[in-house]
């Protein structure tokens, strides 16, 4: 798979946060970088942590793409500024992905083929890096709100639950004020 080319200028840098309901003692950040690329949209997790105390999927371990997210997975929501529905993208550690259509909240719809994005994932001294490229037919058109997420498996099977806002006592990914980055259109 061809590594993703990473433009000079990040069109944003962002910290998540830790869910404060379910605190993690392995992960010390994640940091998330999204870019406009001749390609669509370039999005870089940074994973600073102990990667021993984690269940981190390889490129041997396959999973049921349907629940990429009940394990160490990286997540997008994305919707056009204004619109009801929105967009899931699940990107696993171990070269897999998935996307999901919704209506509405969590009123889930058949998702059109699409094109694959292309994954690169790399260990490092720090923890992990997982860098995705998004073609445009995969974004809505017109300016855009995004969620960016991670979910963190432990070893012992415990998770945490990461993102740019939560919006909720309880983790929910799909709440719409966690889709808390305004992007301007990258597919017009």
């Amino acid at each position: 798979m061809p590594a993703a080319v990473f433009p000079t200028e990040p069109l944003e840098l962002r910290s998540l946060v830790c869910h404060p309901a379910l605190p993690d003692g392995a992960v010390s950040g994640i940091s998330v970088t999204l870019a406009a690329g001749p390609d669509g949209l370039v999005i870089r997790y940074c994973l600073d942590g102990d990667l021993a105390a984690l269940r981190v999927p390889d490129a041997a371990t396959p999973l049921p793409p349907e629940r990429l997210w009940a394990h160490t997975c990286f997540e997008l929501f994305v919707a056009e500024a204004g619109a009801a529905g929105y967009r899931e993208f699940n990107f696993s550690p171990n070269g897999q992905w998935m996307r999901f259509d919704f209506a509405d909240y969590r009123q889930r719809i058949a998702s059109p083929a699409s094109p694959a994005p292309r994954i690169q994932t790399r260990r490092t001294d720090a923890g992990l890096e997982l860098d995705v490229t998004l073609s445009v037919e995969q974004l809505p058109p017109g300016d855009l709100v995004v969620g960016l997420t991670a979910v963190v498996e432990h070893a012992d099977g415990s998770h945490a639950y990461w993102a740019l806002r939560h919006p909720a006592a309880q983790p929910d990914f799909h709440h719409r004020d966690g889709f808390a980055l305004a992007l301007k259109a990258v597919n017009p």
